[in-house]
């Protein structure tokens, strides 16, 4: 079995500074086989670091809609933020990437979904993420999971590390699967959610991220940091 990562971000996001390199890095030393990378609006960062480690990056999205967040793998389209859940989940399907919904309820995330949005839209997505390690209190992880059940939703599980020491906390040991969407949704039917909730203090790293942005813009891979 693989395990599997599929939520992290680099510089390439408006609140990590995380370099690519150091996060390919962490995740061999870890043991990750794969790792999603799913930049805030953009694939910049994935993309960058797929061509620094093809054999382990999944070219992922996070993408803030109208309603809450969706995040998708293998996508080969960059999808734009602010449209609706609908219109950003018609544009992923047109590029057969595969669609989950990230901490759906966490109580505690302003870029959650919540139940009601999620529903709406449940039927039209593959997954939903069960287990986030940033998700503070466990009993929304487990909403998520019940959710899941209840609609025969696919289960994915990601660290959404910011930060180094984050990488792997949550993840999934799933069969191997290639390189392609298809092979991916195969083998998350038979994945095990692994992992433990990340302590606090690095949602702290992501504030000062932005900040540090802010005072002092960065520019990475011909980006500017500071965008989302």
């Amino acid at each position: 079995m693989w395990k599997v990562d599929l939520h992290s971000h680099t510089i390439f996001s408006r609140d990590s500074l995380t370099r690519p390199e150091a996060l390919i890095e962490r995740a061999r030393a870890i043991g990750l086989d794969k790792l999603a990378i799913t930049e805030h609006n953009n694939l910049a960062g994935a993309l960058y670091a797929k061509n620094l480690a093809p054999d382990l990056i999944i070219v992922g999205e996070e993408i803030k809609t109208t309603h809450g967040e969706i995040i998708a793998y293998f996508v080969t389209e960059e999808v734009p933020r602010g449209l609706s859940p609908q219109e950003t989940i018609r544009r992923l399907r047109e590029q057969g990437a595969v669609i989950s919904i990230p901490h759906p309820l966490d109580s505690l995330r302003h870029s959650a979904m919540g139940r009601e949005n999620v529903l709406s839209v449940i039927d039209a997505v593959d997954a939903l993420e069960v287990r986030n390690a940033r998700c503070v209190r466990a009993a929304d992880n487990e909403a998520a999971r019940l959710l899941a059940v209840e609609h025969k939703k696919l289960h994915t599980a990601g660290s959404d590390a910011h930060i180094l020491s984050e990488l792997g906390q949550c993840h999934l040991f799933m069969p191997p699967f290639e390189d392609n969407a298809e092979s991916f949704r195969q083998a998350l039917t038979r994945a095990e959610v692994q992992g433990v909730i990340s302590p606090f203090w690095p949602h702290l790293a992501s504030t000062w991220a932005k900040w540090r942005k802010r005072i002092r813009p960065i520019h990475y891979g011909g980006k500017n940091m500071n965008e989302d």
